[in-house]
Parts: structure tokens; C-alpha cells; sequence
């Protein structure tokens, strides 16, 4: 996996090696290739900006996925103390395909949940690949049930291709866990804000996505469908993801555009997984102003605020009914 690049990617990368070779011999004293160390140092700089400036939809859909791009967990490592992680929806059992629990953002007590997806094939089968069952929407449920008791702010975190379309998810009960993960977090009386991390996919996304504040990172992308289903069920072929991409209208610049998300919040330049830290902290210093700002609202006022959020999203034509009279 660490060797793995997606093939926009694969021309910086190779330049990037060439680049660790000269500083590897460098650092046993060769000083004689100073300046050509300098010169491809900067070839790519400016090869990065020119990749990253113009990404297609799909090049973003690619990006959303990559299997170096931080996670739930990667994030609450590097954003948050004393996470207190919790299991289970006390109806079925536990679902690792979602992480959540108590923890402290800048001292503060918070609640923080999210998808999480493996990085290894054990991961992953372990996790689902980041597809929620039912018992993982409940497991979701409970916990922000309790951070409303207490009073604690909610951050969320999506990552998810969409919760799983199983047999033994749909006999629990999966659409219902997921309308009603939507009805009890429109109803939440403290701050809720929600981060699109990699990618947000359908209902099972939306599931903890009902927020009060809804941010995306840069690369990320958010729709209703995966562009490789659109396109099965659109053009009845699986391989125009790429034109059903472009149909979604589904990256961070087309959702700010259309008021789906509050802020984009900017990656590490080439991606949250060529600097997984320096993108943490910009998700941070966004985090803590939103944060902010909604903790000045009472819980009536927040629910309040959360209602015309949602509501005024979408573009609604009202046509008069004509009279039938005289034809």
C-alpha cells in the first residue's frame, strides 16, 4: 500500500524518488549535485500545482478513496485527547464499520463518532469496508442520545461507499436505522458538526450527517449514489463512472456551490495522504471556529438553526394550477 499511486499521481511520484535518490547521496557527502537536487525539488513543486490545480470529478471521486487517505481514527489521534472509545447498540451487538466515543477537543468534553475503514484486507473485512449495518446507525444513536443528555457538543466524521445493502442488514432493519438515526439528530439540542473526510456515499452517509454545520475536505466527494452505480443503472454500464461523475455534480466546489456544505476545508497540497497532518490541522482550526460560534446558541435556537438548514436546501418551482373552466 505504500508504494500505491493512482495514475495522475504516478509522474510526481517518480520525479519524487529521483529527488530521495540525490538527497541519499547528499547525505554521504557528495556536494556536488546541490543545484540538480534544487532544480528537481522545484520541477516538483510546480509539477504538483499543475496536477492538483484542474482534478476532473472522477480524478476527486479517486482521490476520496485512496488507501493512504487518513481515517476516522487517524483523525481523532491527531485532533483529540482522552478518546474513550464506546461499543455496541445494546439490541444486536457491535459494528467496527463505525467508531465513536468521548474525548476531549482543546480540553473540552465532546463526542466524536465516524466511518472507518482498514487499511489491510483483515481490516477491512473486520470494518466492512466502511459500511455500516444497522446495529452500527443505533450504536451511532445511542451515543449522541447520550452526548445530548450531557450536554456535549458532536462531531461526525463520513467516510463510507454507503451503509451495507446485506441480506442480514435489511432483516435488522437498515432503512429504518437510518431514518431514524435522520429524525433523533434533527432533533439534538446541542452544537452538531459533521465532516465529509474521503467519501460520502447515500443514506449511509447521511446517517450521521444531519448536522448543524457541514464541512467537507478538498478532495472529498458527497452524493446520493456512487458514480459506478449511477452509471449501471443511467447508461446501463458500469464503466461510465466517470461520465456519471461528472452528472453528480458530487466534489467539495460543486456541493459549497449549491449550499449541501458550509466550508471546504483545504487539504495538505497533493492530498490529505501526502501530509496527513498539516490537513488534521486545518480541519482543526475549522472545527474550533465553527464550534465556537454554534456554542453561543441555546438548544432550542440550534435545533432551530439545524430545521432551516436542511430545509432550505434544494430549488423548488411553484407553478399555478390553471382553471379548467372554458376548455
Amino acid at each position: 500500500m505504500s508504494q500505491f499511486a493512482l495514475d495522475f499521481e504516478r509522474p510526481l511520484l517518480e520525479l519524487e524518488s529521483r529527488i530521495a535518490g540525490l538527497r541519499q547521496l547528499a547525505a554521504e557527502g557528495q556536494t556536488d549535485i546541490a543545484r540538480e537536487l534544487d532544480r528537481l525539488e522545484r520541477k516538483a513543486q510546480k509539477l504538483q500545482r499543475e496536477i492538483f490545480k484542474d482534478l476532473s470529478r472522477w480524478q476527486m471521486v479517486q482521490l476520496s478513496r485512496h488507501p493512504r487517505r487518513p481515517y476516522t481514527l487517524d483523525y481523532i489521534q491527531a485532533l483529540f485527547t482522552d478518546f474513550e472509545e464506546l461499543h455496541g447498540d445494546r439490541r444486536f451487538g457491535e459494528d467496527p464499520a463505525i467508531v465513536g466515543g468521548f474525548a476531549r477537543f482543546d480540553g473540552e468534553p465532546v463526542l466524536v463518532l465516524g466511518h472507518q475503514k482498514g487499511r489491510t484486507t483483515k481490516e477491512n473485512m473486520l470494518r466492512n469496508f466502511g459500511m455500516p449495518r444497522p446495529e452500527g446507525y443505533r450504536k451511532a444513536m445511542r451515543l449522541m442520545q447520550l452526548a445530548d443528555r450531557f450536554r456535549r457538543p458532536i462531531l461526525t466524521f463520513i467516510d463510507t461507499p454507503g451503509a451495507y445493502p446485506g441480506i442480514g442488514a435489511e432483516e435488522r432493519g437498515q432503512a429504518e436505522a437510518i431514518a431514524e438515526s435522520l429524525e433523533m439528530m434533527a432533533q439534538l439540542r446541542v452544537p452538531v458538526i459533521c465532516t465529509v473526510i474521503g467519501e460520502g456515499g447515500s443514506g449511509g452517509a447521511l446517517a450521521i450527517g444531519v448536522g448543524n454545520r457541514v464541512l467537507m475536505l478538498q478532495y472529498g466527494v458527497y452524493s446520493v449514489i456512487s458514480p459506478e452505480a449511477c452509471s449501471s443503472i443511467l447508461y446501463r454500464d458500469a464503466s461510465k463512472a466517470e461520465l456519471a461523475a461528472d452528472a453528480l455534480k458530487l466534489t467539495a466546489p460543486d456541493l459549497i456551490g449549491f449550499g449541501i456544505v458550509d466550508e471546504v476545508v483545504e487539504e495538505a497540497p497533493g492530498g490529505a495522504h501526502r501530509d496527513p497532518q498539516k490537513t488534521a490541522e486545518n480541519l482543526g482550526a475549522a472545527l474550533r471556529r465553527h464550534l465556537a460560534e454554534l456554542k453561543k446558541l441555546d438548544p432550542e435556537a440550534l435545533v432551530a438553526d439545524r430545521y432551516a438548514k436542511f430545509r432550505a436546501m434544494g430549488v423548488f418551482e411553484e407553478q399555478a394550477r390553471t382553471s379548467m373552466e372554458g376548455r
